[in-house]
């Protein structure tokens, strides 16, 4: 793959994956079997100005939960991949973003150090965005993707009522905010210790 793109593929006995990521605008296409994992991944790609190819398959029959989560995963190792030594990145970014009457705020560091948290209101902690899609579930995506991304992202819903708009405002906060930290705004490594992949 070229400069600033990458692909995995991720194959278990739960799920097969394959993700290609370019951190440039282009046509993304993504199937994963599960209708609002693909809905969001496309407004994750639109909105942190990506190209993304996603085709998973996985045990449906069980539930969502591996074929979301192994495709966070994925993502990240693509993700992280694409960011390469990490030098000349803004590396932080934040944003808001809003979807009716949801608020959601993320903020990113590329920091090389995987964390994640995902705060929501505790009115939708056990709410579903469809009977195959809890809200919860839409934190598990985020923490792979850190964990495999090797970035720190701290995501809150900070109002919302409705589960769908809560997950897409901090599906977008966060493309916007990843947006900002992928950047190109330097030469060298934005980290006093002179590395963020070491």
């Amino acid at each position: 793959m070229s400069e600033r793109s990458s692909a995995v593929e991720r194959v278990t006995r739960e799920t097969a994956v394959r993700v290609e990521l370019t951190l440039v605008p282009g046509e993304s296409s993504i199937a994963t079997g599960v209708g609002f994992l693909n809905h969001m991944l496309a407004t994750l790609a639109r909105h942190a100005g990506w190209t993304l190819v996603v085709q998973a398959e996985g045990d449906l029959e069980v539930d969502a939960h591996h074929t979301v989560e192994d495709v966070g995963l994925a993502l990240g190792t693509c993700l992280d991949r694409a960011l390469g030594e990490r030098a000349g990145l803004a590396r932080f970014g934040f944003a808001y973003a809003p979807l009716d009457e949801a608020l959601a705020r993320a903020v990113v560091d590329l920091s090389g150090r995987p964390f994640c948290r995902v705060g929501l209101p505790p009115e939708l902690v056990y709410a579903f965005v469809t009977p195959a899609f809890p809200v919860t579930l839409a934190g598990e995506f985020w923490r792979a993707l850190a964990a495999r991304g090797r970035l720190t992202l701290h995501l809150e819903v900070e109002r919302a009522v409705d589960p769908h708009h809560a997950v897409e405002a901090a599906f977008k906060a966060a493309a916007l905010a990843l947006r900002q930290a992928v950047a190109r705004v330097g030469e060298g490594v934005p980290s006093t210790k002179g590395t963020l992949t070491g």
